[in-house]
């Protein structure tokens, strides 16, 4: 599982003020929690980056005054003028006390359906799970060799071991489609075979 390691500095000031002042100097008010104590602290805008701006899933171990808590992303906001990045929540994992995180799908094989002329479409890129902080892994692989022309892989397929899958179990993730091609050809087949059984 990869991590990312940020230097914080505590918040003794909250407030509109102090946010201000804060972001002036090119830094980001986060918060975590979930554990014993809400911690509000900033960091450099910088640290943020390798989080904020990627598909993975990571774990942030975030050090602040010497204690170092172990935590994922759960809320990123950003200015609506000018996209730079606002604030930033964490959740503190605590072994024991499950979490409900946002894992990305790592999808594995070729479709047959692919293999025979049709298009993947990727429906859904991650899954939403419940689960103990020692499972959490960098994405949930899903076998799709088997996926078969205007076939749907349902989040329902999906089995992971110390896992609760919170998507709605019927919702496809992955269906191969007939591509434009497919379909003249298709048509092109019928009417060939339409003509030779007039003869």
């Amino acid at each position: 599982m990869k991590s990312v390691k940020i230097e914080g500095t505590l918040r003794s000031e909250l407030g509109k003020k102090a946010t201000r002042q804060i972001r002036s100097e090119e830094k980001v008010p986060g918060v975590i929690y979930g554990g014993k104590e809400t911690i509000h602290f900033s960091a450099p805008v910088m640290a943020f980056r390798t989080l904020v701006y990627t598909p993975e899933f990571q774990i942030a171990e975030i050090s602040i005054e010497g204690k170092t808590y172990r935590t994922i992303v759960k809320d990123i906001q950003f200015d609506v003028v000018t996209d730079a990045l606002n604030h930033m929540d964490f959740l503190e994992l605590v072994e024991g006390q499950k979490v409900i995180a946002t894992l990305p799908i790592k999808y594995v094989g070729q479709p047959q359906g692919v293999k025979d002329g049709g298009r993947l479409e990727m429906k859904l890129k991650s899954l939403n799970i419940r689960t103990y902080p020692k499972y959490l892994k960098e994405a949930i692989e899903v076998n799709i060799e088997n996926l078969q022309l205007h076939g749907n892989v349902r989040v329902e397929e999906v089995k992971e071991e110390h896992m609760e899958i919170l998507n709605s179990p019927r919702i496809p993730m992955a269906s191969v489609v007939t591509t434009r091609a497919l379909r003249q050809a298709e048509t092109d087949a019928a009417a060939a075979a339409a003509k030779g059984a007039k003869k």
